[in-house]
């Protein structure tokens, strides 16, 4: 069955890791079929338990597949894959709304920026051991959060958005912990979560973002972490309002110890107040980029939680990276206080561009959904054929598949790059593809 190979471990992740190990240098192939979990107890002297587990994580994480009384065996694609693999390929000559980009003729040019950053480095190079965090970066960053309500805390960068996540997601879980995640939610984070070795239980989302009830029975049931996307939801478009953040603090404070994660991607492209949660629970993080407003290649984003939380993070970055660059922060910092965006206009454009889409789609008795950010949600009853016959007729969207878990099966369309002429032929091809749809929540 395994031919030479035999699994090694007394612990759960000890057996998982080894797997994975040998999945990763060749010496299970895929497709290559696991001992059965009684078997390999009795073979490791352990608890069929311990080794339940183990399969558990190694399917989480994507390394293995389970098919019944068939039995576990290797999967046939890489566990990196995720799902990335999840998407449309473009042919030439049909439009990609797909690929979740900005506008580029709303974002601003980097050359300027990165010659003054430059120039202050060569005056005043950045030398081991001096701070992490670029003092200007963060007197900016600090009162921007001040002025949203965000509660006082240290700040620290990170290189994007998923990388803060990580770092705070590993600074205080273990594998087999569970996290509570959106759903539909974030692609990249539904991946990640599984990679770190977590499992995930997926919270509905609407309008006004996750909602209360499967919040308290994922906590409930035993979630040790929750992540919420406060404004532009990917891919829904979803906005905490004041009165859905009232009704998640209520149930944070029935569960203190959970890890708070929120994502603001959004800062800078959304006219939406932001409704923070931060501070309710003992551990919490709060997170924003400046991808979507300035440049996905600007790997940055600020980070600023409680201390503890702060700290960890800070600690195990020093013992990796080091630091996100200085010259990268001096730049981010000139585009700031230059005004290089106006982040109200470009709010205003997106804003246009959804309504625009959302009101034609109306208009042909299609159900949408997108309060902020650049990407309209469409409900659909049949995920594969709509995706297939919109891309047959000149447009390339994203299947909700690489979003959701068990939410009903929807349609992404990225808004940044269309024209007020592209709404009405746009909105008849999704009519022709979908369907009319009665209204729904996406959840």
């Amino acid at each position: 069955m395994l031919g030479e190979y035999r699994i090694t471990g007394r612990r759960a992740a000890e057996i998982a890791a080894d797997v994975e190990s040998a999945v990763g240098s060749g010496d299970l192939e895929p497709g290559q079929l696991l001992p059965p979990m009684r078997e390999l107890a009795e073979r490791l002297g352990v608890n069929p338990n311990t080794v339940a587990a183990a399969y558990r994580t190694l399917r989480e994480r994507g390394v293995i597949e389970t098919a019944g009384r068939r039995g576990s065996r290797v999967r046939t694609k890489p566990a990196t894959t995720g799902r990335e693999h999840i998407r449309v390929e473009v042919p030439d000559g049909v439009r990609d709304l797909a690929d979740g980009n900005p506008d580029p003729a709303l974002l601003p040019g980097l050359a300027e920026a990165f010659a003054v950053a430059a120039g202050r480095t060569d005056r005043e190079p950045v030398r081991y051991g001096e701070a992490a965090v670029e003092p200007e970066l963060e007197r900016i960053a600090r009162a921007d959060l001040d002025e949203d309500g965000v509660p006082g805390g240290p700040v620290v960068v990170t290189s994007g958005s998923l990388d803060a996540i990580e770092r705070v997601l590993t600074a205080h879980l273990r594998p087999g912990d569970t996290v509570a995640v959106e759903d539909p939610g974030w692609g990249s984070l539904l991946d990640l979560a599984p990679a770190l070795g977590l499992r995930t239980v997926g919270v509905g989302v609407d309008d006004e973002g996750p909602l209360p009830d499967d919040v308290r029975r994922a906590l409930e049931a035993g979630a040790r972490a929750l992540i919420v996307t406060d404004r532009a939801q990917n891919p829904t478009g979803a906005v905490v309002t004041a009165t859905r953040a009232g009704a998640l603090r209520a149930v944070l404070q029935e569960h203190p110890q959970t890890l708070l994660i929120e994502d603001d991607h959004g800062h800078r492209i959304v006219d939406q107040p932001l409704r923070p949660l931060a501070g309710v629970t003992h551990s919490w993080a709060f997170v924003r980029s400046v991808a979507k407003a300035y440049g996905p290649d600007l790997r940055l984003a600020v980070l600023t939680g409680d201390p503890v939380t702060v700290d960890r993070v800070h600690g195990r970055q020093r013992l990796g990276p080091g630091w996100v660059s200085r010259l990268l922060q001096k730049a981010v910092v000139h585009l700031w206080t230059s005004g290089a965006v106006d982040a109200a206009a470009v709010a205003a454009e997106y804003g246009r561009r959804r309504d625009a889409l959302i009101d034609a789609l109306g208009e042909r008795g299609v159900e949408a959904y997108g309060r902020s950010g650049m990407n309209v949600w469409i409900p659909v009853p049949d995920e594969t054929g709509a995706v297939a016959r919109l891309l047959h007729a000149g447009w390339a969207v994203a299947p909700g598949a690489r979003f959701r878990m068990s939410a009903p099966p929807g349609i992404r369309i990225t808004v940044s790059t269309l024209t007020p002429d592209d709404m009405e032929p746009l909105a008849d091809a999704v009519a022709s593809a979908v369907g009319p749809a009665p209204a729904r929540r996406y959840v």
